[in-house]
């Protein structure tokens, strides 16, 4: 495949990736207040938690003058906060991992492909972070998911191991919106879209890309062939 359909979409994924990040900046430059709604910054959150056990609320850290400070946190308490948190956070996946599904729909559109897997990718962040939302302050909880998908056998062969990454990046993006750090998610997103149109570009091609070829070149061959036979006849 030429450079130049590749050209277009990473140009395609810097206009979007510019448009959102333009927005998000906008929105909270005109209402300050919403970067704390945000679930950015989770894993902070989680080491300040750490920290702080024992205090029966959750606190902010902050330095003065070479004294660890701990002061109320900004976020108010509310039982649909993790409702909310949840919500943003789905929002949140599903733009980030719709640049992902235009990379595997593109890269594999000169090969053959589990046209099943795009929408798994696509969907599967979403019900990743609701699973870690539910299981992060509860070990019991992570035990007994753990035996529930013990007892649920998977048994589906990827014809291409470079699939298996768009799964590894949907998990990653999930667990990240899970524990309120979709600015990490957003991070894994963009250097994964890049990089695979990258290596798409400048590498040797996919394997299904090779097994198609294969196939084709042997359909050509088999053509020639009976048209020989038929010539002699």
């Amino acid at each position: 495949m030429s450079r130049g359909p590749f050209l277009r979409l990473m140009v395609k994924l810097l206009v979007y990736y510019v448009v959102i990040g333009g927005t998000i900046i906008f929105l909270v430059s005109a209402y300050p207040k919403l970067m704390y709604y945000l679930p950015v910054g989770g894993v902070d959150e989680i080491a300040s938690a750490d920290i702080s056990a024992g205090l029966g609320k959750t606190v902010d850290i902050a330095r003065n003058g070479g004294e660890v400070l701990y002061t109320p946190s900004l976020r108010t308490d509310s039982r649909f906060d993790n409702a909310r948190n949840l919500i943003l956070a789905m929002i949140g996946t599903l733009l980030l991992m719709l640049p992902v599904s235009w990379v595997y729909r593109f890269i594999h559109q000169t090969g053959d492909h589990d046209h099943s897997l795009d929408e798994t990718a696509f969907i599967l962040p979403l019900v990743v972070s609701g699973i870690v939302l539910v299981v992060q302050h509860s070990l019991a909880l992570a035990f007994s998911l753990a035996g529930i998908v013990a007892g649920v056998q998977f048994r589906r062969a990827l014809k291409d191991t470079y699939d298996t990454l768009f799964i590894l990046i949907a998990i990653g993006v999930g667990i990240a919106a899970g524990v309120k750090a979709l600015d990490i998610a957003a991070v894994m997103s963009i250097f994964f879209n890049f990089a695979t149109v990258m290596v798409c570009v400048f590498g040797d091609g996919l394997e299904t890309h090779h097994k198609r070829a294969a196939r084709l070149r042997k359909r050509e061959r088999a053509a020639v062939r009976s048209a020989a036979v038929d010539n002699e006849k």
